[in-house]
């Protein structure tokens, strides 16, 4: 992979959370996935008898998800590529993906992005309902299941590219818990 200028897309805990050297942040758009809670987490958002769930970018042909280019810090771009490998691909639910992203200021910039592997064990469909009563109650290495949900939510509104599935569960956890 050529890191010369490296971009990485986020849509989850990357937008609020990315544990690397940020040169630079950017609305950013990606065709054809959409951001979804359908990946059982086991590791950081929960564990393997009580699953939690985490954001994935889910292959979706006329959807399109919108969330944060980061371009990272040049020379910081080996040890970068090799934490996010190990924070992001701690199992093999996520494939590690080169994406054309378009940037709110009319750049297209290619950046890694980590998508669900849907023929993977973790991959799943729940209702909204479903991942609310998954979520309130997840706890992982990383902390709650909920606090991941409501730090993305209140992320991702702050920089007004809110997501109403996001609002819902936030709403709808709380009212749980």
């Amino acid at each position: 992979m050529d890191v010369s200028e490296m971009w990485v897309f986020g849509y989850g805990s990357l937008v609020w959370n990315p544990e690397f050297p940020v040169a630079e942040r950017a609305v950013a758009h990606l065709a054809g996935f959409r951001r979804s809670f359908c990946m059982r987490s086991i590791h950081h958002r929960g564990s393997v008898d009580d699953p939690g769930l985490v954001l994935a970018l889910d292959p979706a042909d006329g959807h399109s998800c919108k969330g944060l280019g980061l371009r990272v810090e040049a020379g910081h771009e080996d040890a970068t590529l090799q934490a996010l490998r190990a924070r992001e691909l701690i199992s093999s639910a996520y494939l590690e993906r080169l994406v054309d992203l378009s940037l709110e200021d009319g750049r297209q910039v290619r950046a890694l992005a980590y998508v669900i592997d849907p023929a993977h064990e973790q991959y799943c469909h729940l209702d909204l309902e479903e991942q609310a009563q998954v979520i309130a109650q997840a706890v992982g290495g990383r902390g709650p299941n909920h606090e991941y949900l409501s730090k993305t939510a209140a992320h991702l509104n702050e920089l007004g590219i809110g997501d109403s599935d996001l609002d819902w569960l936030c709403q709808r956890v709380a009212a749980l818990r």
